[in-house]
């Protein structure tokens, strides 16, 4: 079995995130032992920005937002995932 070197102490995460870019996590961790954790309390980090929008298509949001049960908020948020999903998608 192959000898694990040691993590060394970080005085910052900018010093972990160099180190971790130029080391093999491999020399470190036996990932053979790796177990799947679930983290079911952890929330995406959020940023607030602010966007124009016509009133025509504030109103036609709302009025779709109502008839799925779903705050307009919510409903730009899963129409913005989805184009941006479809749109990164390789060209076939």
């Amino acid at each position: 079995m192959k000898k694990l070197k040691k993590i060394p102490e970080f005085k910052s995460e900018d010093e972990e995130r160099d180190f971790w870019d130029s080391h093999d996590i491999f020399d470190y961790f036996d990932v053979s032992k790796a177990r799947r954790v679930v983290f079911p309390n952890l929330k995406f980090s959020t940023q607030t920005v602010s966007i124009r929008l016509t009133q025509s298509l504030l109103n036609a949001l709302k009025e779709l937002a109502n008839k799925k049960d779903v705050p307009y908020q919510s409903l730009m948020k899963i129409y913005l995932a989805e184009k941006v999903e479809e749109e990164l998608q390789p060209v076939k």
